[in-house]
């Protein structure tokens, strides 16, 4: 019985050792070409600085500054410069309504007006380029708080050139809001773009997100997320609104010339006095504080002993909830994040489970469950491509090794 029982130990101890010879590395000498890649596009003017940072099976596998931080003043890129990260705020202010629901403050399928009242009786407009006094139609359903944080409930961004996304513009960005409430209530005075659930358009529910946490917490949205999150995280670089000190990492803004030279912007974000705490966008950050952000959800919604989120809820956020509906070949969306979800047809190394977004100022990130990974590319450029993050992905990947 003894023999028997060596011989199980026996064969456990040479399973393992398979297993972890056979665990995937980072190979340096291959990442040196995302080096080179930065160090090209740098060169050629394309884009000011960069900031990569890459953790790999608990540890980091690589930290990198490029560049300058403000090409103005010849400031050269450190690694604890501060980003606004734009729409990065998204998935934090998703992980905080998430937080809510697993006290049990509401059901995924209830509908928003429950808790927000301007958001009954919603019209649908016929035609966008009407605009938001076209003619318009009855919605079908009621819009869901899963809908709001899978971007599939009829509402748009104010990024496009319809005459409907004008009048979002103008409401949101346009108008001197005094807090994330009036904000979303001009958002409900906007007909929807589409019928709820029947289509994914990339939209600002996400401040409705936020508002539902003041709602469901008693407390202001940048409150909770101080309390909740980013104090006992250690995320002592995120925030609305930066200190003097911090205010001296900051990264310019960047663009380019009518001649297409990359410049630093004459107008730069103001990073204190803003008092409207969103959840599309709006906060800063540094890829070393989002990376804890990101390591606690790689990690099953755990850090430093304190359980933020269940590893079920975090299951549940990065499946695909909008299968069906047109979204990018090989990508689906969750609740808060981009989803890989058939390599084949997205054409693009990865992973599929792999989850992730970006903002607009050209900041980048995803989380690989499979690969135990996690990645960013921050740069502050206000002309954003997909070609960073799809580039990030393709040199990232291709450095992976057995």
């Amino acid at each position: 019985m003894k023999k028997l029982s060596y011989f199980f130990l026996f064969l456990f101890w040479i399973g393992s050792f398979s297993l972890t010879s056979a665990q995937s590395r980072l190979s340096p000498e291959r990442l040196s070409r995302y080096d080179l890649f930065l160090e090209k596009e740098i060169s050629q003017g394309k884009i000011p600085g960069a900031v990569v940072l890459i953790y790999k099976d608990g540890e980091k596998a690589y930290e990198k500054a490029f560049g300058m931080s403000d090409i103005e003043a010849q400031k050269p890129m450190q690694t604890d410069q501060i980003f606004y990260i734009q729409s990065m705020t998204k998935p934090i202010a998703t992980v905080a309504l998430m937080m809510l629901y697993e006290e049990g403050k509401f059901f995924l399928t209830d509908p928003v007006e429950i808790y927000l009242p301007e958001f009954e009786n919603l019209k649908v407009l016929i035609n966008p380029e009407d605009g938001k006094d076209g003619p318009t139609e009855a919605a079908k359903q009621k819009i869901t708080i899963a809908q709001i944080l899978s971007h599939t409930a009829g509402f748009t961004h104010g990024l496009g050139n319809s005459k409907q996304e004008e009048a979002v513009r103008e409401a949101l960005y346009m108008q001197a809001h005094e807090s994330i409430e009036t904000r979303v209530k001009s958002l409900a005075s906007i007909p929807l773009l589409g019928q709820p659930g029947e289509q994914w358009y990339y939209s600002a529910s996400p401040d409705i997100a936020a508002r539902l946490v003041e709602v469901f917490s008693g407390m202001s949205f940048d409150q909770f997320l101080q309390k909740r999150l980013f104090d006992p995280l250690g995320m002592k670089d995120t925030g609305y609104n930066l200190t003097e000190e911090q205010s001296k990492r900051m990264v310019a803004l960047h663009g380019y010339s009518k001649e297409g030279d990359l410049i630093k912007m004459p107008n730069q974000t103001p990073i204190n006095g803003n008092k409207v705490f969103g959840g599309t966008h709006g906060l800063f950050s540094t890829a070393q504080d989002y990376s804890i952000f990101a390591r606690m959800l790689l990690n099953g919604g755990e850090w430093n002993g304190k359980q933020y989120l269940s590893p079920k809820t975090i299951e549940l956020m990065t499946q695909n909830h909008i299968e069906g509906l047109q979204y990018d070949p090989g990508y689906g969306f969750g609740l808060g994040f981009g989803i890989m979800v058939d390599l084949a047809d997205a054409d693009m190394l990865g992973s599929e489970g792999q989850y992730f977004w970006s903002g607009a100022y050209c900041t980048y990130f995803f989380i690989d469950p499979k690969e135990n990974m996690i990645s960013f590319l921050m740069t502050q450029n206000n002309q954003y491509s997909n070609y960073y993050s799809n580039k990030m992905r393709q040199m990232v990947y291709q450095a992976i090794i057995k």
